[in-house]
């Protein structure tokens, strides 16, 4: 989140452009998860997952705000950085957001109310969460998504945003900025990108391969689906990244532009990387192109010139449609790709910032940043990105795979086998996401059948 938009206020006074902009860009980016995730990761299921894999983005929403409100933000953002503060903030200052009031706005310096700010930072809490079920499809318990939804986002989500955006260890405020440079982070490459792609490969090894993954074919059930997700998330993400500014000024015109390009040259990347590698490019792989080039350009958004967007569109549609295939060579069944395209997407925008940020693109450039190697600059603030990158995967990794240890001694994770290959849409929800049964002449209750 870009830092000039959390400057102190003697008073706060109110800036409506502003806020209507923030508030937009909060309700787009809650479309991202709901319906635009539900939709891409719904298609790419099969037919007996699809609704299991529906809920949990929906459920993802309804667990992670709720705990936001009630202490999330107050963990994140309390605006306390010392000692323990480094890592996370006291969770019951503004516990159920009592105490909080405009003159301590987290954009208050953009005139923008308090509750609009945590309204904005909600959304990006909500689809961290959600992101997850992509590595996890068609196999994992409901009861122990969402106990381990609830326990993730408090344990990994919040300090590690605060680490980055709320001035812990992470932040231009922290050691890693004293020893080397400030971090670029703009609007989340590693506090949702990274975070989920490393949480997705923790749970996915703990969970087990699906069964016949991947002797059997498992092909998304819905073209359609994914591709009107792809399309929901890419409008969606541009409340995500230029909103990230926290105003409507030159700073989010220049991330909605990058986000805008890099998005564009990924998706023809990995299809022109299919192409070269499979004979055909694919509607999957289009729309898959699309969400790695939205990645990628995350944690850059703001601070990196039209090049630089595009050469990151450029690497990431490229790398993660070779990314992808990881999970065949190592074994491990991320089953709709997270690790491939979140995880390294996010990673590549991250370190690929050491390569080409600049503070003469009309956007955002933080204090103590350094420029990136093709502009002039030394490999510092290259360093501080592979660092931090390095630190945001570990830390999630090691405590996403503690977490899902213990909900697993103690509840299990995984459904019985006979549920898992007969469907878990029914065998959990009690549901079908499509009607194949042959009409018998009795009556139908309104959306129940008799």
């Amino acid at each position: 989140m870009a830092t000039g938009a959390l400057l102190a206020q003697d008073a706060f006074k109110l800036d409506t452009g502003n806020t209507a902009w923030m508030m937009t860009s909060a309700v787009i980016v809650l479309m991202m998860t709901v319906p635009g995730l539900a939709f891409f990761y719904g298609g790419m299921v099969r037919s007996k997952s699809v609704l299991n894999m529906m809920v949990m983005n929906f459920v993802a929403a309804g667990v992670v705000g709720f705990i936001w409100i009630l202490y999330g933000y107050s963990m994140t953002f309390a605006g306390n950085t010392s000692g323990i503060n480094e890592i996370f903030d006291n969770p019951f200052k503004y516990f159920g957001l009592v105490g909080l009031t405009d003159d301590n706005s987290l954009l208050g310096g953009s005139g923008v109310p308090a509750l609009v700010a945590v309204g904005f930072q909600a959304t990006f809490a909500v689809i961290t969460v959600a992101l997850i079920t992509g590595a996890i499809a068609d196999r994992i318990k409901f009861g122990s998504w969402i106990a381990f939804s609830a326990v993730w986002v408090t344990a990994v989500y919040f300090p590690l945003a605060h680490m980055v955006w709320g001035g812990g260890l992470l932040s231009g405020d922290g050691p890693i900025a004293s020893a080397l440079s400030t971090p670029i982070d703009f609007a989340g490459g590693s506090v949702v990108h990274m975070n989920a792609g490393a949480a997705g490969l923790a749970l996915a090894l703990l969970l087990g391969r699906r069964k016949g993954w991947p002797k059997e074919p498992m092909r998304p059930h819905n073209l359609p689906y994914v591709m009107l997700g792809a399309a929901l998330l890419w409008v969606g993400w541009f409340g995500f990244n230029a909103g990230s500014e926290g105003a409507a000024d030159g700073t989010a015109g220049r991330a909605w532009i990058n986000t805008f390009v890099a998005t564009c040259v990924a998706m023809l990347a990995w299809m022109a990387t299919e192409k070269f590698r499979d004979g055909k490019a694919t509607s999957l792989g289009a729309a898959s192109g699309v969400v790695a080039g939205l990645v990628a350009i995350t944690p850059a958004a703001a601070a990196v010139d039209s090049y630089g967007a595009m050469l990151i569109g450029l690497v990431a549609g490229v790398v993660c449609a070779l990314a992808v295939g990881l999970k065949f060579k190592f074994g491990f069944d991320d089953a709709l790709d997270v690790v491939g395209v979140h995880l390294v997407g996010g990673f590549v925008g991250t370190v690929l910032i050491g390569f080409v940020a600049t503070d003469k693109q009309g956007g955002w450039f933080p204090d103590g940043a350094e420029k990136g190697l093709f502009y002039g600059g030394g490999v510092t603030q290259l360093a501080t990105q592979v660092v931090v990158a390095v630190i945001a995967i570990v830390f999630s990794f090691v405590l996403t795979y503690v977490i899902g240890s213990i909900i697993k001694a103690i509840t299990g994770l995984r459904v019985a086998e006979a549920d898992e290959v007969g469907g878990v849409d029914f065998a959990i929800h009690g549901e079908t996401a499509y009607d194949t049964t042959p009409a018998t002449g009795g009556r139908v209750k309104e959306g129940i059948s008799a």
